[in-house]
């Protein structure tokens, strides 16, 4: 009970010195369960729309996915005769069933051809309105659609575009487009998550999307009363045999939760990632709160020990102490956590996927998770300076507050960081001589942890070194005032370097994923100027196939030398050693494409590969099945018959574009599939006559302007899109970093409020002496920023370390080129010294308003 009174009583003593890092407490945790609260939300609105939009059982066309449907080499749906709805009517147990027909390979624009598609990435689904639909949408405005010129549009996709009832829409598929009015627009009755939706009649559904009638992609089929769905699937099964995919209500929903899931989960534990990292900051902070306060009460321990305090009973109050602290912080922080799930649905929402707070799920685990995180974490960051608080002797009462550390553990701390230091220098070293990317990632896995634990723990000898280079080359300039900041960040190694620790965790993974991404960019750069030979890529960011109708506009094109077509087909290929690999993908082309892409051989030429019954085959597959040039190999194509194929040449595996690929002409494949099984184009590559590259380029556009779903990109564009996406992936990257960012200033502005109070009655002398309130200011500040700079140079450092050891994994797949992002590592630097000066606008404040004889006159 004593210890307890004692721990609350120093507690709310320090509780202004507390509160920054009950903040960084309050920050880990709402972030931990934020992530939670708003992927559990996800789950759950996901998990309605499923349960909402399956039917008690669903008959699907060979060849459907699980999730629903696979569109087929030649951009159609996969789909069945429509007397397969009167067999499933026959079935017992069937209440009623009716025939659908719906695709996702559909690009749908406006007047004005201006797509109408998420943003977001979500699907453009277009199919006919059905009762199981009338189940999930009520129509708000006019009516469903009927005959041909009508469609109807979902409610959210209708206020984001401002469309209205008569306003014109065209639906593009393979078949082509289709011109309709709006007649009605229906709203979702549970939340949609951002996918554009239309509906049409069924006929027109039919002729639309698959261009034939009689046909359906799904049977939705609803059970009569008393029927389970397990049993009713095992009836429409057994009166349709095979060839046919037929799934209950919750096995729909379960395939359709399973492919949400993955992104779910990814999302999840990239977003938890970066709170660990946040937590793995805070402790620094923690750590340091915990050990300036022992410092500072080093006489009061001293005289609680003289009056009979055991070392465990002083050691449990500085527990107890993080214990109030982690509860506290833990508590805001599992409330804050539900604010900022808020916040990222209202974000999502501007990205074009919509999230109901109707729909928040806050699970029981989740506060629990929050609590025992927090809690735990912060006994543990204080768990040192409690033992080193246990250790004070009786007699420290005698002596000064701050007394020098244990001179011993200072060379200990240095000999084992030195060895961590050397084991991840090590570890970095095999990764970028590891000849195998699996073998090289775990050296820098294991690298990049021993050398950033090592830095930590030499932090304080380092701080040494780097505090005295940064004041020789910054603080000179201010004079006396720059030699005291010098000497005041010196004064304490052990907390400037966990202080600068804090920092540059942040920073080093900056600066690691800034090489990363630039050396990506730069090699990808160099990987088109060096192998692409053709002037423009003509193709659907969406993945929709090229119709033959925008191939023939192309070929039409004034200005153009030569057109390659690019399909991609499925096959199982049989080779020479009897092995057989299912579902492998041809690469069919034009023999110019052998012009278009230089694909580096490591044997043979590809244009060979180009010859009737010929093929190349990539040098990783050579070597597992014993192939050479002139080896036989079987080729069985899904949509057609088996060829005999010979290998004329083995492509390198050190490349970026097209990595992995076998490529054969397609006019061998024309000899083996069905024309009317033949897949359509998935790109198309055009090359200018010499000189016309830019009459081309707006002929090209203006050819393609009845085909608003294909891009036509010239290299310059290919480019700049690679540089905008990979771009984009590192902002936001950076802005979760942030986080761990944003506590370690925290940590600095605790570390300098803390390290005022602790120099109270020094401030006080130096202002009796003539030190004015404006050059104390300037003082702390520049501590403050010589202490930002020094974390900032060894994160960086460390960072741009790291990033060319990754580089050199990334060489093993081609990525060549390693970029050092000067402008951003230099931007960063600077940055970090407006972050000290920012960090020290509080303290700074607060020094400069004490007053002279109180400072002095405190103990």
């Amino acid at each position: 009970m004593t210890v307890m009174k004692t721990s609350l009583r120093n507690f709310f003593a320090h509780k202004g010195r507390m509160a920054l890092s009950a903040v960084a407490v309050l920050l880990s945790v709402a972030f931990v369960c934020g992530t939670l609260v708003f992927t559990d939300t996800m789950n759950t609105t996901f998990d309605k729309l499923f349960a909402a939009t399956s039917s008690d059982v669903t008959v699907s066309a060979k060849g459907a996915s699980d999730t629903g449907q696979t569109t087929s080499g030649n951009g159609r749906p996969p789909v069945m005769p429509a007397a397969v709805l009167g067999e499933v009517r026959k079935a017992q147990g069937v209440k009623s069933a009716e025939g659908t027909v719906f695709s996702t390979s559909v690009t749908v624009v406006d007047a004005d051809k201006d797509s109408l598609s998420p943003s977001s990435g979500a699907p453009t689904i277009v199919g006919s309105w059905n009762g199981n639909d009338a189940r999930t949408m009520k129509i708000t405005e006019g009516a469903a659609p009927k005959g041909s010129g009508q469609i109807m549009i979902d409610a959210d996709t209708a206020d984001k575009h401002h469309l209205k009832l008569g306003d014109e829409i065209g639906v593009i598929t393979a078949i082509g487009t289709h011109t309709a009015k709006v007649s009605g627009i229906a709203a979702f009755q549970v939340t949609n998550p951002g996918a554009a939706i239309f509906y049409l009649d069924t006929k027109t559904a039919q002729e639309t999307l698959v261009g034939e009638a009689d046909v359906y992609t799904n049977v939705n089929v609803t059970a009569a009363s008393g029927i389970s769905d397990a049993q009713l699937k095992k009836n429409v099964a057994a009166e349709l045999g095979a060839g046919y995919q037929v799934q209950t209500a919750k096995e729909t929903a379960d395939a359709n939760r399973a492919d949400v899931g993955d992104f779910l989960n990814v999302m999840k534990y990239a977003m938890l990632g970066f709170a660990g990292i946040a937590f793995l900051v805070g402790i620094f902070l923690i750590i340091n709160t915990f050990s300036m306060l022992v410092a500072q009460r080093t006489r009061e321990i001293g005289l609680m020990r003289a009056i009979g305090s055991s070392r465990k009973q002083v050691n449990r109050s500085v527990l107890a102490e993080a214990l109030l602290l982690g509860v506290v912080g833990s508590l805001l922080g599992v409330g804050a956590g539900v604010g900022i799930a808020v916040g990222l649905m209202k974000l999502m929402s501007l990205t074009g996927m919509n999230l109901s707070t109707d729909d928040l799920t806050v699970a029981w685990t989740t506060p629990v998770i929050g609590m025992v995180l927090g809690v735990v974490v912060t006994i543990l960051a204080a768990y040192l300076p409690a033992r080193r608080a246990g250790k004070v002797s009786p007699m420290a009462a005698l002596r000064d507050a701050g007394a020098p550390a244990d001179a011993k553990a200072g060379v200990v701390r240095a000999v084992l960081g030195l060895l961590l230091t050397g084991a991840g220098g090590l570890g970095l070293y095999l990764a970028s001589t590891a000849d195998k990317a699996a073998q090289g990632s775990l050296w820098l896995g294991l690298g990049v942890v021993l050398s950033l634990i090592g830095f930590v723990v030499i932090g304080p000898l380092l701080a040494s070194g780097v505090v005295r280079v940064l004041g020789a080359v910054l603080l000179r300039a201010f004079g006396p005032v720059g030699r005291m900041a010098e000497r005041n960040a010196l004064r304490n190694p052990r907390r400037t370097g966990a202080t600068g620790a804090a920092l540059m965790i942040g920073l080093a993974l900056v600066a690691c994923l800034s090489v990363v991404g630039s050396s990506m960019v730069a090699s990808a750069t160099e990987e088109l100027d060096k192998s692409v030979g053709t002037d423009f890529i003509i193709q659907n960011d969406q993945g929709q196939l090229i119709t033959p109708q925008a191939v023939q506009a192309v070929k039409s094109t004034q200005g153009l030398e030569r057109v390659t077509e690019y399909k991609v087909l499925d096959a199982d290929l049989i080779t020479p050693d009897g092995k057989t690999s299912a579902k492998e993908t041809i690469n069919a082309a034009d023999p110019t494409y052998a012009t278009d892409l230089r694909t580096e051989t490591v044997a043979g030429d590809l244009a060979d590969a180009y010859r009737p019954d010929s093929m190349s085959v990539f040098d990783g597959f050579a070597k597992d099945h014993g192939l050479k040039i002139g080896s036989p190999v079987k080729v069985a194509f899904r949509d057609g018959r088996t060829a005999t194929l010979t290998v004329r040449a083995i492509t390198s595996d050190d490349v970026v574009i097209d990595q992995g690929a076998m490529y054969t002409s397609i006019a061998t494949v024309a000899k083996y599939v069905p024309a009317d099984k033949m897949p359509l184009d998935v790109l198309l590559f055009g090359t200018a006559k010499d000189g016309r590259q830019d009459t081309a380029y707006t002929a090209l556009k203006s050819a393609l302007h009845e085909y608003p779903q294909y891009t036509v990109r010239d290299q310059s564009d290919y480019k700049q899109q690679l540089k905008d996406q990979i771009g984009q992936l590192l902002n936001l990257i950076y802005g979760l970093l942030a986080l761990a960012i944003i506590v370690a200033v925290l940590g600095v502005v605790n570390t300098l409020a803390l390290s005022v109070v602790e120099r109270t009655r020094e401030i006080g002398l130096m202002r009796a002496i003539g030190l004015s309130r404006r050059q104390l200011r300037r003082m702390i500040r520049l501590e403050s920023v010589v202490i930002a700079l020094f974390g900032a140079l060894l994160g960086l450092g460390l960072g741009m370390g790291w990033g060319a050891t990754a580089q050199q994994l990334l060489a093993l797949q081609g990525m060549n080129v390693l970029e050092i992002p000067w402008p951003t590592i230099i931007g960063v630097f600077i940055a970090s010294a407006f972050v000290g000066l920012f960090a020290a606008l509080i303290p700074a404040f607060r020094a400069g308003r004490m007053n002279v004889l109180n400072a002095i006159a405190t103990d």
